[in-house]
């Protein structure tokens, strides 16, 4: 009996699909009836589902980003393939080179490799800045970055596009405190008689302070080319010193520059230039992965002027940790020579 009323059924619904087919109308039904897999899934499941579809888009995205990131440089350093490295030192300083003297004595508190001859970098800017201030070229002059001052020696990227016009002064403001590698080039490129008479401009001048070991081939230190030893930069520190100019853009914590419509901010690259527990006069870091983490500061210490110089420093904070050791180191000496002299006095 049931069997029966079963074919029945089927034949009444063989024959209304017949009509339905023959009327052309069951897309539209079949559109509107949920599929078994669909009306048989909870809730729940159609909701991961859904999730499980709209993440392959935001993976394939991160995968692109990842792909895109830039792999890190891992090649040696010159002072590392040099060994300089391995030669240890009464502070165990991360950086393979090292000097700091008295700025008023010349006294040398401590040396490491100091006449060894590396690439620096951003260092250079030390001497572009100087270059540019002795040469009392207009201030407030606009210079417009151009395609020649884009960086095709390491390719790195710069918030100055090019077209950006900025006066001389903010130019060397960035190139200092926030070594600006366009900003530089632009400085070097606008000098009188081009960018080869700047280069020779400043070779003349290095050699004008008698830092014999230094050699320039551009004004950004973003070829190896450009090298020195601590030695020479101890001179170009003091050299650079004694322009007020150099020393209130180097130390500048920030500096906001307007760039066509737009209003741009630069941060120091010296963290320490808002330490309260420095006294920085002038400063510079720089960092190629032929030159490693590098740093030169006129600091003042336990009432002492010093010129600090580190070169090739295995990392970023190394060079700043450096620097915090030599400090501790000359308070505390500093502090033993009074007690000594108060002594020697009483004895009197």
């Amino acid at each position: 009996m049931t069997l029966c009323i079963e074919s029945t059924v089927l034949t009444l619904f063989q024959r209304k699909l017949h009509i339905i087919l023959k009327a052309g109308v069951l897309p539209f039904l079949l559109l509107a009836v949920p599929t078994h897999s669909a009306a048989q899934t909870s809730p729940g499941a159609q909701k991961a589902a859904t999730a499980k579809v709209a993440k392959p888009s935001a993976k394939t995205a991160k995968t692109r980003k990842i792909a895109k990131a830039k792999a890190p440089d891992t090649r040696p350093s010159f002072g590392r393939l040099a060994g300089l490295h391995g030669n240890a030192d009464a502070l165990d300083l991360r950086s393979s080179v090292a000097l700091v003297i008295d700025q008023d004595t010349q006294e040398v508190l401590i040396r490491k490799n100091d006449h060894a001859v590396l690439p620096i970098a951003s260092l250079t800017k030390l001497m572009t800045g100087l270059i540019v201030s002795e040469a009392n070229l207009v201030s407030d002059e606009m210079i417009t970055i151009t395609q020649e001052d884009v960086d095709t020696e390491k390719g790195s990227t710069s918030r100055l596009a090019v077209g950006s016009v900025l006066s001389r002064g903010d130019l060397l403001h960035l190139a200092l405190m926030a070594s600006e590698n366009r900003a530089a080039h632009a400085l070097g490129r606008t000098y009188p008689g081009g960018l080869h008479a700047f280069v020779q401009a400043m070779n003349v001048r290095a050699k004008s302070l008698g830092m014999n070991d230094t050699r320039y081939v551009e004004p950004t230190g973003l070829s190896s080319q450009n090298q020195s030893s601590a030695t020479d930069l101890a001179v170009l520190v003091g050299a650079a010193y004694n322009v007020a100019l150099l020393r209130e853009l180097s130390t500048s914590p920030g500096r906001e520059v307007a760039v066509g419509r737009r209003t741009l901010h630069y941060n120091t690259t010296n963290r320490l230039v808002k330490s309260p527990n420095w006294d920085i006069g002038l400063q510079k870091t720089g960092y190629i992965s032929e030159a490693g983490q590098c740093l030169v500061m006129q600091t003042k210490v336990a009432g002492r002027k010093l010129i600090m110089v580190f070169l090739d420093s295995a990392g970023k904070l190394s060079r700043i940790a450096d620097a915090e050791r030599v400090r501790r180191w000359v308070e505390t000496n500093s502090t033993l020579r009074v007690s000594v002299a108060q002594l020697e006095a009483q004895s009197l």
